[in-house]
């Protein structure tokens, strides 16, 4: 199967699609570099344990803009095995291997929108099956949610309005995530769907049932094009799609330098632009984002940036060097 084509195909079924409006749950433009945060069945599959840092801030310029920070860990579980293997026509030998099939991962969220503000913790396991130089993954994850409402940001038209004075300032919103995730030396493909309860937001004791976690869906996917011994072209797309029907689509390229910089560019559905630029050295990796809206609101804001660090580390039975994304 020619994967690139399978790319090209999912750009063109979903590049007319109008973008996602009033999404509840934050954008991430370096979603390339940590598909963790999308998608629970990348937890340990690159065979690293991998910690991840991401702090963005929304429309610069702008009070009460979204920010949104989030730290990340997962691993891979190893155990020990043993492998039976010909040595000769008349002796077998077995050699000690340490390998695992499952990933666990967990991540710590801060996402603030104006009065709104959610803080969670997910925590993920994954399940890995190898199939020569390929690996299809399997995860699940639950959510424990913090929603707060800061009274201080909020301007009510009706100062009398009793679903407001009703309201408690937080509530608890339990949820879960589920995702599959396909990778071989020089392509990836996901799928992933969060807010799977669609819980309730529950703020007061009557007037809230119609408030609900909408469930979201992501399909990610990417192919490595080698242009010679340095230079490695990648493609990739992001798609989220909502139940209510609203998408958003992110069409990326990047280009890698001896797998140490790069730098990329993305369009995202709506009329934004993302310059993307970053540098490997050693276990630590750096990336930045800069996103630049087409729009009016360009007028009074200096754009979005996003950061990203992360380190990765493990002994040489984690490393499956084909799984290097970075």
């Amino acid at each position: 199967m020619c994967y690139r084509w399978i790319i090209l195909f999912i750009c063109l079924v979903f590049a007319g699609v109008n973008q996602v409006k009033g999404q509840q749950v934050p954008l991430y433009s370096q979603y390339m570099l940590n598909g963790f945060l999308l998608n629970p069945a990348i937890a340990g599959a690159e065979g690293y344990t991998a910690v991840n840092l991401t702090a963005r801030e929304q429309w610069i310029g702008f009070r009460d803009a979204p920010g949104t920070y989030a730290l990340s860990y997962q691993t891979r579980i190893l155990r020990n095995s043993y492998i039976s293997k010909s040595s000769s026509v008349r002796k077998r030998m077995r050699y000690s291997s340490r390998s695992g099939k499952v990933g666990l991962g967990g991540y710590v969220f801060n996402d603030r929108n104006g009065a709104v503000e959610k803080t969670g913790l997910k925590m993920s396991y994954a399940y890995h099956i190898f199939f020569g130089n390929s690996q299809l993954s399997m995860g699940l994850s639950l959510t424990a949610m913090q929603l707060r409402l800061n009274d201080d940001k909020i301007r009510l038209e009706d100062e009398n309005d009793n679903l407001w004075i009703n309201a408690r300032g937080t509530a608890f919103i339990p949820d879960a995530d589920v995702g599959v995730y396909f990778d071989t030396p020089d392509f990836y493909v996901g799928f992933s769907s969060d807010q799977l309860l669609e819980s309730v937001i529950k703020l007061g004791d009557t007037g809230y049932e119609q408030y609900r976690q909408e469930r979201n869906y992501y399909v990610m996917a990417g192919y490595d094009f080698p242009l010679n011994n340095n230079v490695v072209l990648t493609p990739s797309t992001l798609l989220k799609l909502s139940d209510n029907g609203a998408f958003q689509g992110d069409f990326s390229t990047k280009l890698y330098y001896d797998q140490t910089y790069w730098a990329g560019l993305t369009y995202r559905t709506g009329n934004a632009l993302i310059v993307m630029a970053g540098l490997s050295i050693d276990k630590f990796i750096f990336g930045y984002a800069f996103d630049l809206s087409f729009g009016s609101i360009m007028k009074h804001s200096f754009g979005s940036h996003e950061f990203i660090f992360a380190t990765k580390f493990g002994d040489n039975a984690r490393r499956y060097r084909w799984l290097n994304r970075y």
